[in-house]
């Protein structure tokens, strides 16, 4: 039997105890918001823990992330070393997830599992992948037993809002410098680039005034609809810029929340919303920040009376394929297509993630793991979010294989 078949056997011998770890970090609710993430830290510590693996438990101060909009944060680095020389590959999977919303069909923290598939928030995104990497560790250390190099588990909490104290946090505070990492996966592509994201609150003030005499106010909402309108506008030229990158088309830029207004009968004094602008690798953010800032300024101006507060809330780089990728993209790409038999694609996504950081780190990294064959079939941020547990199976595989191959003498 080929070392990889060995791999594989140990992975189904114990995939059932995969299913049940998985279970049990999907069984611990993580919404953020609210965002209070270090019960589940403490919880998949105490799962490590029977496996043989120490956590190492980095909390992030309260006041940091209570400043930062965040209830608590513990980010947690399983450090495996097996010997001098060779690479240290981290393994980053985030346990924070957006609320999960309504129209769900199965309970979103009941890990239930029908025709094959396990249902619940952070199944597929990224839960799946504490799993996935842990058991291709364990894989790896009672098959191929490496002796160089090291292997690092990083689970963070700090995704969903940009990850500056999950993985951004860990990197700056010099407690990891890996030479190589694989992220948690979302589709079956061996992802090596990413769009950037700006996000921005845009506070729209008018002046209050009765229903009855609104000639006495300065309607916000109209205000607010006039620079909308300038901004939806934008969407039909943002088309023609477009990306050389496989997998990314172009920028786009969306309005997910609006609010103001006091009563039905009454002129509103103010009106926020926020926008949420995709930026292609090519772009450079300081730019697009600039143009939004001037689109909104000039159509504020077309209204008078009406004044305008811009809030920057998050600003993610987006992710470039760093020189020294190319032995993960291979190793991932080369098993890939031995256990899902089809060839696996490098590509890039237009979603964001916090890999970017790895990347300004001067990490080269890649994005691979249990997601399924698209992103929109795991209902990833929707109702009835599932995993394909014959996934998650195929996907322990390949990144053991992979790390045997990464970490061999």
């Amino acid at each position: 039997m080929s070392n990889y078949q060995s791999l594989d056997a140990w992975i189904d011998q114990h995939f059932d105890e995969e299913v049940r770890f998985l279970q049990a970090l999907v069984q611990v609710p993580t919404d953020t918001p609210p965002g209070n993430n270090a019960p589940h830290a403490e919880r998949t510590a105490e799962l490590l823990k029977g496996f043989g693996f120490e956590a190492e438990k980095h909390a992030v101060p309260e006041a940091e992330v209570r400043d930062y909009g965040m209830e608590s944060i513990t980010n947690l680095i399983v450090r495996r070393p097996y010997g001098s020389g060779g690479k240290t590959i981290a393994l980053n999977a985030h346990g924070d997830v957006v609320p999960p919303g309504e129209g769900w069909t199965h309970d979103p923290y009941g890990a239930e599992i029908v025709d094959g598939k396990m249902y619940g928030r952070a199944t597929a995104v990224s839960k799946s992948d504490f799993a996935s990497f842990t058991f291709a560790v364990r894989a790896l250390e009672a098959v191929a037993q490496p002796t160089q190099g090291a292997v690092e588990l990083h689970f963070t909490y700090d995704e969903e809002f940009g990850g500056e104290l999950g993985p951004g946090w860990l990197l700056k505070k010099g407690l990891t410098k890996p030479d190589l990492m694989i992220a948690a996966g979302f589709s079956y592509e061996v992802v090596t680039a990413h769009n950037g994201c700006l996000q921005m609150e845009v506070t729209v003030h008018g002046k209050m005034a009765h229903a009855a005499v609104p000639h006495t106010g300065v309607d916000a909402l109209q205000g607010a609809v006039h620079i909308l309108n300038a901004l939806y506008k934008q969407n039909t030229a943002y088309q023609q810029i477009t990306s050389k990158v496989e997998g990314i088309k172009h920028p786009y830029l969306n309005v997910g929340r609006i609010e103001g207004g006091t009563n039905t009968n009454v002129v509103p004094g103010k009106v926020a919303f926020k926008l949420d602008r995709r930026m292609i690798p090519e772009e450079n953010p300081v730019d697009v920040e600039a143009d939004i800032r001037r689109v909104i300024a000039e159509a504020a101006a077309g209204k008078p009376g009406i004044t305008v507060e811009i809030k920057r809330l998050l600003l993610a780089h987006s992710m470039k394929p760093l020189a020294g990728n190319a032995p993960l993209v291979g190793a991932l790409q080369r098993h890939g297509e031995a256990l899902f038999g089809a060839p696996v694609p490098a590509m890039g996504t237009p979603l964001y993630t916090d890999v970017r950081l790895y990347g300004e780190a001067g990490v080269p990294g890649v994005i691979y793991g249990a997601g399924p064959r698209t992103v929109l079939e795991s209902h990833a941020k929707r109702a009835d979010e599932r995993l394909d547990l014959e996934d998650l199976r195929r996907a322990t595989k390949v990144i053991a294989r992979a790390l045997s191959d990464l970490l061999a003498a």
